[in-house]
Formats: C-alpha cells, sequence, structure tokens
C-alpha cells in the first residue's frame, strides 16, 4: 500500500483485483474540494489504457512481488509463443499471441526479452527498445526520390514491414525501434 500521492510514472498498481501499470499521473486540485489523484493505467494482462482517480490522501494498492525476468524466444507456432529462462533451454513456457500483441513481428528467434511476471504468473513481454534486422525485401529505389527525401515500405527478416529511407535495399542491415516500429538507422 501506498498513498496516491507518492504513486509515480511507471509504478505498478491494483484496482479491482488487476494489476496495472501507470502511464501518467495528474494531481487535481479544485477550489474547495479535496486533491484527487488521477492516474492513467494500463492493464498489464489485455493491454487496455484507462482512467482512474483516487483522493490524494487515499491508499492505493501496490503489488509486492512484481519482477522482471530474462527469457529467450525460440519460436511461434499455433498461437502461442515459446520461450526458456536465459541459461536453461529445457525450461520452456508458452505465452499467448494476444499477450504479446504487435511486438510479436518484431521476435527473433534467440532473441533475448524481459517477461514481467506477477506471483507466478507472466504478465507481459518487453523486447529491447533498438534491434538489429536484416532486409528481406525492398522495392528498387526511384531515380532522382533519394535527394528530395521519401520514404519507402521494405519488409525485414521477421516478415515485419518497417517505412525506411529510400536508399535501403535488400540485404541491408537497420535498426528498428521496437516500441514504435520505427526505422532508427542503418548499419
Amino acid at each position: 500500500m501506498a498513498s496516491a500521492n507518492e504513486i509515480k510514472k511507471g509504478d505498478y498498481v491494483i484496482f479491482d483485483r488487476e494489476v496495472y501499470q501507470v502511464l501518467d499521473k495528474e494531481h487535481v486540485a479544485m477550489q474547495q474540494r479535496r486533491a484527487v489523484a488521477k492516474f492513467k493505467v494500463r492493464h498489464l494482462k489485455t493491454g487496455k489504457v484507462v482512467e482512474r482517480s483516487v483522493l490524494a490522501l487515499n491508499e492505493v494498492e501496490t503489488p509486492e512481488d512484481v519482477r522482471k525476468e530474462k527469457a529467450v524466444f525460440i519460436y511461434a507456432r499455433g498461437g502461442e509463443c515459446w520461450f526458456h529462462k536465459v541459461g536453461s533451454p529445457a525450461d520452456r513456457f508458452s505465452l499467448p499471441e494476444s499477450l504479446i500483441g504487435d511486438k510479436i513481428k518484431f521476435l527473433k528467434s534467440k532473441m533475448e526479452v524481459e517477461t514481467l511476471v506477477y506471483g507466478d504468473e507472466i504478465l507481459g513481454v518487453s523486447l529491447p527498445i533498438k534491434m538489429e534486422y536484416e532486409v528481406t525485401e525492398a522495392p528498387p529505389a526511384i531515380k532522382g526520390a533519394t535527394a528530395a527525401g521519401g520514404n519507402k515500405q521494405v519488409k525485414i527478416d521477421t516478415g515485419a514491414t518497417v517505412n525506411v529511407p529510400m536508399f535501403i535495399e535488400t540485404g541491408d542491415k537497420i535498426i528498428v525501434n521496437t516500441e514504435t516500429g520505427d526505422y532508427a538507422g542503418k548499419i
């Protein structure tokens, strides 16, 4: 338990027996009324973002045993993504693709990820923010278009499509921001 005033962005809280991550917090004080803490939170299982308000002096339940553990992605098949714990390839577990969400298109075999665990339950997976990928398909650049800038869509080795500058070609290695899906540079 913690006071609503003590909770900050990035912390984990419990509302209605469900774990949420605080995305944003605003302290609102109106004339002749008690101060209120307004939270914008993301449900860790569904990813749904909601807003909650709590009197600033009230206590908010916080989970004590939320922890991050390293895992290695193996493969995805049949709506399931398989992982193993780092250093223990025999200790395998699967998660539904729905839990991983859009990040699945950036998962590569043998990629190390971080899992968010509450008790014995895995609530989510986070990838490294910037990762290296190889361009497997790229349309040819249009002559003269590179001087004016512009983008084109290419396919990377995971099958995802990424908007990149015109000068990127098949076989190039690029860096992609896995949180936004944006091109971040060429190697």
